[in-house]
């Protein structure tokens, strides 16, 4: 696998899996008819933020992670991240090389911390993935997701001091 800087040209690739998780409505709080124009604006960000893609040896994307400040101003301390990896290849290690990756990114930044402010708590696999690097759940927002087979659940808000 290689993590590189997404491109416009890899949207394409990015967008079946990405509408995919965004309809399916268990783990992102975006809206579910998100159009492909407004998905690819809110997901390839630019600088001083990054988008990037894993890709295996032939160029498949695998999946892709956006980090970002979580907050500007007097918070602009604080990095954030978020993850979406293709249903096709999910349990082959791209989520956590993907969060590796982002805390590296974080900590060469000079982030003090990141912030996950909205991990759905069904998310069974996010939240043990985020534990075992570190974060820790510093509150829950009860009933603040609505999943579409689960009904109300909470919200994580996780940090990892960096």
């Amino acid at each position: 696998m290689l993590i590189r800087e997404a491109t416009t040209e890899d949207w394409p690739a990015i967008w079946p899996f990405f509408q995919q998780i965004v309809t399916e409505g268990e783990t992102f709080t975006f809206p579910l008819d998100l159009s492909e124009e407004d998905g690819r604006d809110w997901w390839l960000l630019s600088a001083p933020n990054r988008t990037v893609v894993d890709v295996d040896d032939a160029g498949v994307v695998l999946g892709t992670a956006k980090m970002n400040r979580n907050h500007m101003g007097n918070g602009s301390h604080i990095a954030s991240a978020s993850y979406m990896v293709d249903p096709a290849h999910g349990g082959q290690g791209v989520g956590r090389a993907l969060c590796e990756y982002t805390v590296d990114w974080a900590r060469a930044a000079g982030y003090r911390a990141m912030q996950f402010n909205a991990v759905v708590e069904t998310n069974e696999y996010a939240v043990k993935l985020y534990r075992s690097l570190g974060f820790e759940v510093l509150g829950t927002l009860p009933e603040g997701f609505r999943h579409p087979t689960k009904g109300y659940v909470g919200l994580h808000i996780m940090h990892l001091a960096l």
